[in-house]
């Protein structure tokens, strides 16, 4: 090897060595700034980590403030006063709690029950288990499905790729309320979700809850109420008023558009109008549908005395009206005095137009002026089981009555075993409705409307033995409610007849409702009044 050839390798060593010795340089800066930019990346993500966790618990705070401020008062007393302090307070709290649990129930759950249930129930039932629920009964929002990427290779085989598909949306619980016999538990729908999707699972979320019943209510358009009955308030009777606690009542201080009539499923009173709420009360055999009609009588027992309702009664059967026949101004139980019964109603409500038309919009109620309150009994037999004539004549009378009376001081109840369109056809006219126990499960829909039942009106699962019991709808009412009516025994019926007539003496006489009245304003037509 020659001295030029040498000197060329010594050189290339050199060389190699100046870059190699530049890329060690080069090498150490770069894993200087990897590792800067690694750790001001993991400084940045604990910082992002920490941000989120923060809003969290503000969130969580802001949230459940009750639980988040209870956690906290707890773990300062056990800074402050120690573990034993905390256990042996926490003791003391419990001991008066159950104390006061036995003592007096209703004062405990008014206070302190219903609240300490709905956080208990919140936490361990329906927080964790609700959305779940919800899933599985198809009330939740699923992503649309995850694209399918298709490739070709050089050999001409396909190659599928998808993307994992993403959780489905839930509705958010945002509170729960506890009450005596009923949860109600908030939730906020998903976008993409409505009130009415809900109604169709209330079976399925009542089975999952383990309980007998399950409502939707709609609060905003957005939030609606999941409610679940724990207990039933209604599985004994109602008693109707106490005559004897009517006695010094004045007729005048009766509320007749707020009537006690029973109790509803949350334990509270019902009431309903007299004055302008035309009713139509369905119920198979032995439903309770006499409940429905005498308690609300026996309630605005006071009014009646004293002259500011007048009462008629259109009985076919000829025994349940009958039975209080003297509180009656009009009464009729064939077809024929039916019909003058109705005419004679229908010519008082066109001399009441004619005298405060152009005057008021609403009749005012007096003794001159009284709220005239038809009990049509069994109405079916005469708009659909007698002859033809008669049946178009009732029909249309009692037709411009739930039209035209709401206003002048006109109220129609009428009740019917079969709630076909057939059998009632003025049955949309009345516009509000109450559905006893029935026969068939169409017969929910055909009183209530479409989609009754699946809001929760069971009304064909309702058992013999709770009569009076049923579900009212109308008036501004979305959910269909569960209520019972007041139970009124015979003799409180003949109780009604003394308040209101005074005692039967041998020389009355009770006529029946003339065919042809005498007085155009009806004053002379029926018996007692």
């Amino acid at each position: 090897m020659d001295a030029y050839r040498i000197a060329l390798v010594i050189a290339g060593a050199g060389v190699l060595g100046v870059v190699v010795w530049v890329l060690a340089k080069v090498g150490k800066a770069l894993v200087k700034l990897a590792e800067a930019l690694a750790a001001a990346a993991v400084v940045l993500i604990a910082v992002w980590l920490v941000i989120r966790a923060v809003v969290w618990a503000l969130r969580q705070t802001v949230t459940h403030w009750r639980t988040s401020l209870t956690v906290l008062a707890l773990l300062a007393w056990w800074q402050c006063w120690g573990s034993t302090c905390l256990v042996v307070t926490a003791g003391v709290v419990a001991s008066v709690l159950t104390g006061w649990r036995l003592v007096d129930l209703a004062s405990f759950d008014a206070w302190a029950g219903r609240h300490l249930r709905s956080w208990w129930l919140r936490w361990t039932v329906y927080a964790p288990k609700l959305p779940q629920w919800l899933h599985a009964c198809g009330l939740s929002i699923k992503p649309d499905a995850a694209p399918v990427v298709v490739m070709m290779n050089p050999l001409g085989r396909s190659i599928r790729r998808g993307r994992r598909q993403a959780p489905a949306h839930l509705p958010q619980v945002l509170g729960v309320r506890s009450g005596a016999s009923w949860d109600e538990v908030r939730i906020r729908l998903v976008p993409g979700q409505k009130p009415e999707d809900f109604d169709q699972a209330t079976r399925a979320l009542a089975s999952a809850r383990a309980v007998a019943r399950c409502q939707v209510r709609e609060l905003t358009p957005n939030v609606v109420s999941i409610d679940f009955q724990r207990r039933n308030l209604l599985a004994d009777p109602v008693p109707c008023p106490d005559l004897a606690t009517l006695a010094k009542v004045a007729g005048a201080s009766v509320d007749l558009r707020r009537v006690f009539s029973g109790r509803t499923e949350y334990g509270q009173d019902w009431h309903v109008p007299l004055a302008g709420g035309h009713t139509l009360v369905a119920g198979a055999s032995g439903a309770g549908k006499n409940s429905a009609m005498w308690c609300p009588l026996v309630s605005i027992a006071p009014a009646i005395r004293d002259g500011l309702v007048r009462v008629s009664g259109i009985d076919p059967k000829g025994m349940e009206l009958a039975y209080g026949r003297r509180i009656f101004h009009r009464y009729a139980v064939t077809g024929t005095d039916a019909l003058a019964v109705l005419d004679d109603l229908v010519e008082t409500m066109h001399t009441r137009k004619t005298t405060f038309a152009g005057h008021l919009r609403v009749a005012p109620i007096s003794t001159e002026h009284p709220l005239e309150l038809l009990e049509f009994d069994e109405i079916g037999a005469l708009t659909k089981y007698t002859d033809r004539k008669t049946r178009d004549a009732i029909t249309e009378r009692v037709a411009l009555l739930t039209t035209q009376g709401r206003a002048l001081g006109f109220t129609v109840r009428g009740y019917v075993q079969e709630p076909t369109k057939d059998t009632v056809p003025v049955r949309e006219l009345f516009p509000r409705r109450i559905c006893l126990r029935v026969s068939a499960k169409s017969h929910v829909g055909m009183v209530l409307g479409d989609q009754a039942y699946e809001r929760g009106a069971w009304a064909n699962r309702i058992t013999e033995t709770d009569a009076g019991t049923g579900y009212v709808f109308g008036e501004g009412i979305r959910e269909p409610l569960r209520v019972r009516a007041g139970w009124v025994p015979d003799a409180t019926i003949k109780q009604l007849e003394t308040f209101i007539t005074g005692p039967l003496t041998h020389d009355t006489t009770v006529l029946p409702f003339p065919t042809k009245p005498t007085d155009p304003t009806g004053s002379t037509h029926g018996g007692a009044a």
